[in-house]
């Protein structure tokens, strides 16, 4: 769990670095963007929009399933600009953890005053 960690430190930084420049109030798709270009400042490594397959009895069926950011292999990164994250995010972040064979996700809800609000640290099997 300890790359783990330390990625989620540099992802967190990086995710109030982005909210001290932008703020709430925009759409999902802005701070993606700028989340991504702030890794690559960081290097961080990371893929965006990543395709996660449902394996059903052995069979891998794209259901178009795509995680917004997989950081280095290892964490799971879900965004949100949301009035507040529900029980619903908390299940979807669960199942991309399973399907993706992930230890840690991070749910960073961007719509909030100060992100330390708006981070949600999930773990699995932990």
């Amino acid at each position: 769990m300890g790359n783990e960690n330390l990625l989620s430190n540099g992802i967190i930084g990086a995710a109030i670095e982005v909210h001290k420049q932008l703020g709430p109030g925009l759409l999902e798709s802005a701070y993606e963007g700028c989340l991504a270009h702030e890794f690559t400042l960081r290097e961080i490594p990371f893929e965006r929009q990543k395709a996660l397959p449902v394996v059903y009895k052995g069979v891998k069926l794209d259901c178009g399933y795509r995680l917004d950011f997989l950081v280095n292999g290892l964490v799971v990164v879900e965004l949100k600009a949301v009035e507040q994250l529900t029980p619903i995010h908390d299940a979807q972040m669960i199942t991309y953890l399973k399907l993706a064979n992930c230890k840690l996700g991070l749910l960073l809800n961007f719509n909030v005053k100060m992100m330390k609000q708006g981070i949600k640290r999930m773990a699995l099997n932990l």
